[in-house]
């Protein structure tokens, strides 16, 4: 039997599977033109590869285009 120590357990709750990804990203609507700042939570890998792409459908749904993702970060 294996016992599973305060530690031991933290680092299995603290895996990138539970940990939130936070994107800061601009984006832009045409016509009039307006432009956006804003953060955006993601599922999957905490990348900015993977942040693109999601936001990409995200926001095109918004009729919103990514313009840049400036930062991804775990929380």
């Amino acid at each position: 039997m294996k016992i599973i120590t305060p530690l031991a357990l933290v680092a299995l709750l603290a895996t990138p599977a539970n940990a939130a990804c936070i994107v800061e990203y601009k984006a832009k609507r045409d016509n009039p033109l307006e432009l956006f700042y804003a953060t955006a939570m993601i599922d999957g890998a905490c990348t900015v590869a993977a942040a693109r792409a999601q936001l990409r459908r995200q926001l095109g749904a918004q009729g919103l285009t990514l313009l840049k993702v400036l930062s991804v970060s775990e929380q």
